[in-house]
């Protein structure tokens, strides 16, 4: 989202440290090379060093606004550029220019590299019939940051009904969104627990009795538990639903969704901020908690209960639904509003928390302070705590944190903190037959495609009608030998696009490889696919999706008996 060297996000520059807490700053060769790059220079900056193919991409996406700036690790068998050795052959006293050689990668290739981080869930039939109005989900993500930063979760609710389903979008580092993935759900499932099963649950721990589960996570491999924090985790929680406890008699049985939510959201970001300030014996724990503060994530979490659809959103990922019209179209439908400058309620609700005379410096060039995107995220506490305690939890911190220019560096005109928060916007919406899936993802996918696209596209791969449709070309002049081109690749997708099994790799496709008629290219593909650490960030976010699909049977089960 920003286009300066430096954290993701947050518009100052970097400087390295001993221990890199937020290693996400452009490499100072890149800086050097970025205004050159953006002007399809780069195979003059690589001089003898190496060709350059990939010039072409040097024209972005017209819904990518600005130049990305975080890494991902190149695939190992991807080849973006190759040594000039022999550019120049001498033989007999003359020289002949050798051929560019180009370097794609296959389309198993590029399977591979989607397909790594994809994971499906279909919710188990009883009877041979599914009750659940969500028929499953598939989720996926694709790194430009090295390590990604994005994070992923999704559970079933074992205590109470539902599903709950989340992306987070991390920035300066992925400790935060890594924590919230791990932590959000359990904090939202006690929050809907009723006071007898609290107690209970309470009356467990105290015996030394196994604990009821309350979440049943699905998760892929990758998409792992920090075993070291469990124990800190848990105490956090427990105070937490302790003080439920206290505050319910249990005469109310009635549980607000919404207001579970909002709570949720707000006391694991207060927890963080508070862990972080007492710190912890072990050295690792404290650096980790130290960590998790100062770097920041946002939030997109949808609940499902039947029709009832609950999308808690902190930041700017979004939440979109699918809904299919009578005549067969698609259309999308926002459940959530991004939280940062283009949103002109968040920009009052900042002026009106802030004294006047900061009516100017609040926001500046679209940042929080001149520095920060989204105007609410988990963590931040640079953005969140008086300059007293920053410097007083710096100081008293390890050395990898006091060493670090990014937690000393005080954001310009702070005088009346916090300026952020992690309090959630709550968007309800009840489920009719014609709401078919729900996309949830990070802004890396919405950067690069229309909200309407990004709908179509699953639409029509979910139910296999897309080759109906005719081809649009936008007003672009087309000759008949690139319709005859267009025709051809379609009729080829007809039996190439069911290779992705997951909608969520299918849309991730799309967003990578489209091309100006919005079909993928493979060559184009195959070039973002193949782009260094230090250029991917230049032309992507990280992408997360999970994309829920719904049982409209069911759910007109319920509209029924309405």
């Amino acid at each position: 989202m920003c286009v300066c060297p430096g954290p993701r996000r947050i518009g100052i520059p970097v400087r390295s440290s001993s221990l890199p807490l937020f290693s996400d700053a452009m490499p100072a060769p890149t800086q050097l090379f970025f205004p050159l790059i953006r002007n399809c220079e780069l195979s003059r900056i690589y001089g003898t060093a190496c060709y350059c193919h990939h010039r072409h991409l040097c024209c972005s996406s017209p819904y990518l606004a600005q130049s990305r700036l975080r890494c991902t690790p190149p695939p190992a068998y991807a080849t973006f550029c190759r040594p000039k050795e022999g550019w120049w052959q001498h033989t007999q006293g003359r020289r002949y220019a050798s051929t560019p050689q180009k370097f794609y990668l296959t389309p198993p290739q590029v399977n591979s590299i989607l397909k790594a981080n994809e994971y499906s869930f279909k919710v188990p039939e009883f009877d041979g019939k599914n009750v659940s109005s969500v028929l499953g989900f598939d989720s996926n993500q694709l790194p430009a940051n090295a390590p990604i930063e994005d994070r992923r979760s999704a559970a079933t609710c074992l205590q109470t009904r539902g599903m709950l389903l989340g992306v987070f979008d991390g920035h300066a580092g992925c400790a935060c969104s890594q924590a919230v993935s791990e932590r959000l759900f359990y904090y939202i499932a006690v929050s809907l627990l009723p006071h007898e099963t609290l107690l209970e649950i309470e009356n467990a721990v105290e015996s030394g009795r196994a604990l009821l589960p309350i979440l049943q996570w699905h998760k892929h491999p990758n998409d792992y538990f920090s075993k070291e924090a469990s124990k800190l985790y848990f105490n956090s929680l427990r105070t937490y639903w302790q003080e439920l406890i206290d505050l319910n008699t249990g005469e109310s049985t009635d549980i607000d969704v919404k207001e579970a939510l909002i709570n949720a959201f707000k006391r694991l970001d207060n927890d963080i901020s508070l862990e972080a300030q007492v710190g912890d014996p072990n050295s690792f724990l404290n650096y980790l908690v130290l960590r998790v503060a100062f770097s920041g994530a946002t939030a997109c979490v949808a609940h499902v209960d039947g029709v009832d659809l609950h999308v808690a959103n902190t930041g700017d990922s979004r939440a979109m639904l699918g809904v299919q019209e009578e005549d067969g179209s698609w259309s999308a439908v926002t459940l959530s509003n991004d939280h940062n400058a283009q949103n002109e309620r968040e920009l009052e609700r900042l002026k009106l928390e802030h004294p006047k005379n900061e009516a100017k410096s609040v926001v500046k060039q679209d940042r929080l302070l001149g520095l920060l995107m989204p105007f609410r995220a988990f963590g931040d506490v640079k953005f969140k705590w008086s300059i007293d305690l920053q410097k007083r939890v710096i100081e008293s911190g390890p050395d990898q944190l006091n060493d670090n220019e990014y937690t000393k560096f005080i954001p310009p005109n702070y005088y009346t903190p916090p300026y952020l928060t992690a309090e959630p916007e709550v968007t309800y919406h009840r489920l009719r037959p014609q709401d078919k899936f729900l996309v949830l993802a990070t802004d890396g996918l919405w950067e690069t495609m229309h909200r309407q696209d990004v709908v179509r596209i699953v639409g029509e791969y979910l139910t296999g009608m897309h080759h109906q449709q005719p081809i649009a070309v936008g007003g672009y002049k087309v000759t008949l030998g690139q319709m005859h081109g267009l025709l051809t690749e379609r009729r080829a997708k007809m039996s190439s696009v069911f290779e992705d099994q997951n909608a969520a790799t299918h849309l991730i496709r799309h967003a990578v490889g489209n091309n100006e008629f919005g079909t993928v290219d493979h060559e184009r593909l195959s070039k973002m696919l193949s782009l260094p650490e230090e250029l991917a960030r230049m032309y992507r976010d990280d992408i997360t999706i999970i994309v829920v699909q719904f049982n409209s049977h069911v759910v007109g089960a319920y509209q029924n008996q309405d």
